[in-house]
């Protein structure tokens, strides 16, 4: 094991943090009013009484952009965890599917699947980690029948005060990054980096949202309010008729 400087880790985010600003921007600008439409639950904003067209496209694009950009980081810091790997343990980004990253470590082989938060998925999706593991390590087997496999789902953030979970090991946080690192503090160290260039790039994500709501309250107005109402019914048959496909 070696161990890593914090500098490396440093210098690496500011190399790469603009990745995720760069894509975080993109979706924001590849967003279609009626995309978001047809995938948010229009009853949800009835129920609560939503009166004003600006209030309701703010809602729905705000939820949309919030799932888009947990995904857009998740990725972003999946890297992040692998570069640090690679420097400390050697690790690689593994070939086998669902499997974020591979290395050894004390004469095991860990597997490692990356999620961003603890509750990162249903029990099918769940499920579906445990068969790639359980295939992962058949493949690897295939090259060396006595290879100690050990499954770990990593989460970059959040607590699991319960990590064996029977058939793989579930790390969160703190746990996750000294795994991957051997630094306990590790998961601190790397919060005062991804600050880096942010307000700049915040000022021009912002610019370009405001110009998004303004421009999707307009389409919304148009398509969706009568007489100065929002038209629920207009807009529920948009979202769910059988005839609007």
């Amino acid at each position: 094991m070696v161990s890593i400087k914090i500098d490396e880790v440093g210098e690496y985010v500011k190399k790469n943090i603009g990745n995720f600003h760069d894509a975080r921007l993109e979706s924001l600008q590849n967003l279609k009013l009626n995309d978001i439409l047809k995938r948010k639950n229009p009853y949800l904003f009835k129920a609560k009484n939503i009166l004003l067209a600006q209030d309701l496209v703010k809602l729905i694009t705000d939820a949309y952009l919030s799932s888009q950009e947990e995904t857009i980081f998740g990725n972003w810091l999946e890297k992040l965890a692998v570069f640090i790997n690679e420097k400390v343990y050697k690790g690689w980004k593994s070939s086998s599917q669902g499997i974020d990253l591979e290395f050894n470590k004390e004469k095991i082989r860990y597997i490692v699947a990356i999620k961003s938060g603890p509750n990162w998925g249903n029990s099918s999706q769940i499920r579906k980690m445990q068969d790639d593991f359980l295939k992962a390590k058949k493949t690897l087997r295939t090259g060396d029948s006595k290879l100690n496999i050990v499954a770990i789902n990593g989460c970059c953030y959040g607590k699991d005060h319960k990590p064996d979970k029977g058939n793989y090991y579930k790390y969160c946080g703190q746990k996750f990054w000294e795994f991957i690192s051997g630094n306990a503090d590790l998961y601190l160290k790397i919060i005062k980096p991804l600050g880096y260039a942010a307000k700049e790039k915040n000022d021009e994500f912002n610019e370009e949202y405001a110009q998004l709501i303004n421009q999707f309250t307009q389409e919304f107005s148009t398509k969706f309010v009568t007489k100065g109402k929002i038209n629920w019914d207009s807009l529920v048959q948009f979202n769910s008729s059988e005839s609007r496909l």
